[in-house]
């Protein structure tokens, strides 16, 4: 058994990845793979002695035996996996639940398109050492709330991932890289687009990155964000820079870096509730629709099962977004794609009406004052039935009341932001529709 973890996942053409790494073969090697159409080898390392070192605790820094690495100064920009090869060792692949580490190398803004990779989300469910946040939280009293270590393996791939599996899709953990990101990034390189990447912890330790591009992109399960990331973020949209959320459940809970990057923090209940849920009063007060124009409350969740759904309803067919796909107002889209497009957790604007006739959905009145930018425009929305398995409490409503609406929207704040209201966009590319919005949002953004 083999397994590692990096020092810091995101590095740059010329610095030293250090991975740290414990095995009880005798020896191993490293074999470097960038992701694109597949996973393409650039690297190997000579055979090197092994070490043994103990697991830990999923909240502690497992100190684990160190290898550098020096990252060439020819590696592009993207997102690689490091494969812990011991002799007679399996063959890599984006399903590994060990024996593989993944890494960013950053690039330097020669692309005016930039790609976050969501790792504080994928360690929020990474399990590795026995407990995430959702499965025995390690617990902390100052500060309060569940704490886990970024110094362990997982993280996107290599670890153990907590979740039910998606049932249109039992390849990979929903909660993982291979999930949503793989998906969408191949779709990009095969199209022309040439990306660079960084993590989201990158964005909070470097204030300078985001500025270096004209768009960036969001795509999947991207639920958890420091104060610093949302802050930066917004900071760039506000001095024109634009953002493509191509997901949902956004910024749904706050975590807090630890100890330079070491661990992350996140009070999620309590005698006086969750401290860091963004929306509530007794939480961040901060909603996040401010920050990507919808938010998960005012969606759902269906994360067992088939789903069913009348995909999104066009209510803005003469908006830009909708521009060669013939789509007339009060039509519908990703109601027969497998996955459907809407799910398996949703995000959406706070509606007052939805017509079931002609399909047309109103905005809420109140919605300035929960959160939705002014100017928001709602493109298309698909109402959530009673099936769903989830219909948040929100504003003004207790759970499962009100209307719950996949919302996919835009607005401007100088720069502007797209929303796709849906985790699951990633997944129904090929759909001809699908693509050609995608196209239309990620063009018209790296143009303006």
């Amino acid at each position: 058994m083999i397994r590692g973890y990096p020092a810091s996942a995101g590095v740059v053409p010329g610095d030293s990845l250090v991975l740290h790494i414990a095995t009880d073969a005798p020896r191993f090697r490293v074999v470097f793979y960038r992701w694109g159409e597949g996973l393409l080898r650039v690297s190997e390392t000579d055979w090197l002695a092994g070490k043994y070192a103990p697991p830990r605790s999923a909240a502690e820094d497992w100190q684990w035996p160190s290898y550098a690495f020096p990252v060439p100064h020819d590696w592009l920009s993207g997102v690689y996996i490091a494969h812990l090869e011991e002799p007679g060792g399996n063959a890599v692949s984006l399903a590994m639940e060990s024996a593989a580490v993944l890494f960013v190398v950053r690039g330097s803004g020669r692309s005016k398109l930039l790609y976050k990779i969501p790792l504080a989300t994928y360690h929020a469910y990474n399990c590795t050492g026995g407990g995430c946040f959702y499965v025995n939280p390690p617990r902390s009293e100052d500060p309060p709330g569940a704490r886990l270590s970024l110094l362990r393996p997982g993280g996107g791939i290599g670890g153990e991932t907590w979740g039910a599996l998606d049932y249109y899709d039992l390849s990979s953990p929903r909660q993982t890289f291979a999930h949503w990101d793989a998906r969408f990034i191949r779709w990009l390189l095969r199209n022309g687009y040439q990306p660079e990447f960084c993590t989201d912890l990158d964005i909070h330790s470097d204030p300078d990155l985001c500025g270096r591009y004209r768009l960036m992109l969001s795509v999947g399960h991207d639920e958890y964000w420091s104060e610093t990331i949302r802050d930066r973020t917004e900071d760039f949209v506000s001095k024109g820079g634009n953002v493509a959320f191509f997901g949902a459940n956004l910024c749904w809970w706050r975590i807090h870096i630890l100890h330079g990057g070491a661990a992350m923090l996140c009070h999620q209940g309590g005698p006086h509730g969750a401290l860091d849920h963004w929306w509530p009063s007794t939480g961040v007060a901060r909603p996040e629709d401010s920050l990507t124009g919808v938010s998960y409350r005012n969606g759902g969740g269906w994360w067992d099962g088939p789903r069913n759904t009348g995909g999104y309803i066009v209510q803005d067919p003469e908006h830009w977004v909708f521009a060669g796909t013939g789509l007339g107002r009060g039509d519908a889209f990703g109601d027969k794609t497998s996955p459907p497009l809407v799910g398996y957790e949703c995000d959406g604007a706070p509606l007052d009406d939805f017509d079931k006739a002609s399909g047309l959905a109103v905005l809420s009145s109140n919605a300035g004052n929960t959160g939705t930018p002014e100017g928001f425009r709602v493109l298309a929305a698909s109402v959530l039935d009673g099936n769903w398995q989830e219909l948040p409490p929100r504003e003004a409503y207790p759970a499962r009341e009100g209307i719950h609406a996949a919302t996919m929207g835009i607005f401007s704040r100088n720069g502007a932001v797209f929303t796709a209201g849906t985790t699951d966009w990633a997944q129904v590319l090929e759909n001809p529709l699908v693509d050609a919005i995608t196209r239309n949002v990620i063009d018209q953004l790296l143009r303006e």
